[in-house]
């Protein structure tokens, strides 16, 4: 990828340490960093594979299911289900030694499924307020952030940023513009 022809300040996703980024799309300040990044990705790939495959098999006619079961279904924490047995919220059945069972019944008026999570993130488009008064033109994004227009542009191509025109002005969402700016 070809180094850009300013500088970007940006803060370490991994470590949090400032540094300089080379081009457009750096995450990270170092090797050793995004090394890391990339262990942690793999290991939730494998946490959420694992979890889905668990869902799976649990069948829906039973009426009591494990802790670790509700956590791949239903999505919430362990700590959190501990949490609500504890107080009392939802109805379990303790039948030894690590077998703690909760009603599904209450899970289920309490919390949706993951996969409806998933599908009702995916399917609910952004809404932008593209009035100019909650908009940046390209102009005051230039002059605000001390870069060149032509950067401004394939920032808002490369990032899928809606952009509406009125006239001469061509004005971008300021939510999103200082949300990709945040780091200048």
């Amino acid at each position: 990828m070809p180094e850009a022809k300013f500088q970007i300040k940006r803060k370490c996703e991994i470590c949090g340490a400032p540094f300089i980024a080379k081009t457009l799309t750096s995450k990270y300040c170092s090797r050793k960093c995004t090394n890391l990044a990339y262990k942690q990705r793999k290991a939730e790939q494998l946490k959420k594979e694992r979890l889905e495959t668990i869902a799976e098999k649990v069948p829906d006619a039973r009426d009591y299911i494990s802790v670790t079961e509700a956590v791949a279904i239903y999505n919430i924490g362990r700590d959190t289900l501990y949490r609500l047995i504890r107080n009392g919220t939802i109805p379990y059945i303790n039948i030894g030694k690590r077998l703690t069972r909760i009603n599904r019944i209450k899970l289920e008026e309490l919390f949706s499924r993951r996969d409806e999570d998933i599908e009702k993130e995916l399917l609910s488009p952004k809404l932008y307020n593209m009035d100019p008064e909650n908009c940046y033109t390209i102009g005051d994004i230039c002059k605000r952030y001390n870069i060149n227009d032509s950067t401004v542009w394939a920032h808002i191509r490369r990032y899928s940023i809606p952009t509406r025109q009125i006239g001469n002005y061509v004005y971008a969402p300021k939510s999103e513009i200082d949300k990709l700016y945040k780091s200048l």
